[in-house]
């Protein structure tokens, strides 16, 4: 068994868990009995009920993650068997085996935990204590699981700060290329895991990038378009298409991704996303679809004000530069902007802009990102797909 010791909550953690989040707070634990940081241990609470299994961390405001509720054994085959049922639930839903999101952290009930497949690669993120300490295991597991020919623990996320743990990387087996190369729904990505956005891709855009597909049409504007994940997908479905990203870098890669697929009518352009549609609005440029992509504007509650002045300014003026009938597809990844909202904030955009909004879909991210109802910090990624009328 991997657990030892006993941490004591109290009510209110108690509750809150029981209520089906995974999360209690340091300010809710009452003793730590023999729990060393990273540990695995028994929850209880004031009375000596079980509460759950649970990681815990020494360091973070999120002291305890739950594993599972009441007393279980938790071993190797605990987390094989999180592991079978990750790999059925994606079955189920017919995701990419070979490109997609493995183990989803809280989604997957493995806190703390990412797992992600590009083809023959992967990257695995260690997120929390525990998770750090079980690195070996859950190396042996996904070896034994997709035989890679190599792991990237990609561990260098900031948030491993708040766990009082390093920011660092680690390849195990064949050392990885700078750039990889996938397929997402026919269309050769490359992929750039060691220095890109996340794990080295948005994985959690893929459906969207179906859907915008779906949707696109005549002159098309990519904002904040990164690798070119949405103009690849759109731009045989389109007349023109304008991408447009602050970074030399990123846009690099998406003018390679254009080219790996012979497609010929995508302007990249390098400029600040809300600088560039304030000067085509005042060129009297006219778009038929615009595709908002923004990086998440609220990093944390107190910046929450100032992210929904930013969605709305780049929405209201995307609204202005549609024509009657177009398609505005507009995304938020900040966990702190829920969709009621972001939601509010279009509607508001839509007032100031002088049209009206008709919601032809509201989406989220891919489904291998499984989203648990009374952990709403699972649904992160929120998508709006709307026609714009005058």
């Amino acid at each position: 068994m991997l657990e030892n010791g006993e941490v004591v909550v109290r009510k209110p953690g108690a509750e809150r868990v029981r209520r089906g989040h995974l999360w209690i707070y340091r300010s809710d634990i009452k003793d730590v009995r023999d729990v060393g940081p990273g540990g695995i241990c028994r929850v209880r609470d004031e009375r000596g009920v079980s509460v759950g299994m649970a990681f815990y961390s020494s360091k973070s405001q999120i002291a305890l993650r739950l594993l599972v509720r009441g007393d279980s054994r938790i071993d190797e085959k605990f987390f094989q068997d999180r592991f079978d049922r990750a790999d059925r639930f994606r079955e189920r839903l017919g995701v990419d085996p070979f490109l997609s999101r493995r183990i989803f952290s809280e989604g997957d009930l493995l806190p703390g935990l990412i797992v992600d497949r590009y083809s023959e690669r992967l990257v695995v993120q260690s997120l929390i204590q525990s998770t750090d300490r079980l690195q070996p295991l859950f190396s042996s597991i996904v070896s034994d699981r997709y035989h890679p020919r190599s792991i990237l623990f990609r561990n260098d996320s900031r948030v491993r700060e708040l766990e009082g743990l390093p920011l660092e990387q680690r390849v195990e087996g064949e050392a990885l290329p700078q750039i990889i190369t996938v397929n997402e729904d026919g269309k050769e990505i490359a992929v750039e895991l060691t220095g890109g956005q996340k794990t080295g891709s948005y994985l959690d855009q893929r459906e969207n990038h179906r859907a915008a597909r779906k949707y696109a049409s005549g002159k098309t504007l990519d904002a904040f378009c990164y690798a070119g994940g949405f103009s690849v997908q759109v731009s045989e479905k389109c007349d023109r298409v304008e991408a447009v990203d602050i970074s030399g870098p990123a846009l690099e890669l998406a003018k390679a991704n254009a080219e790996r697929n012979n497609l010929r009518n995508i302007d990249f352009v390098e400029a600040n996303a809300f600088d560039f549609l304030r000067q085509r609005f005042n060129e009297n440029a006219r778009y038929d679809t615009i595709i908002l992509d923004p990086p998440a504007f609220a990093k944390n509650r107190d910046s929450l004000e100032g992210a929904l002045r930013g969605y709305k300014e780049i929405n209201n003026r995307a609204m202005r530069l549609l024509r009657s009938g177009g398609i505005l597809i507009t995304c938020s990844c900040s966990h702190h902007v829920p969709e009621s909202l972001f939601a509010e904030m279009l509607a508001d955009a839509a007032k100031d802009a002088g049209c009206w909004l008709r919601v032809i879909e509201r989406r989220m991210q891919s489904s291998d990102h499984p989203v648990l109802m009374a952990v709403p910090e699972t649904h992160y990624l929120k998508c709006f797909i709307l026609e714009i009328g005058s």
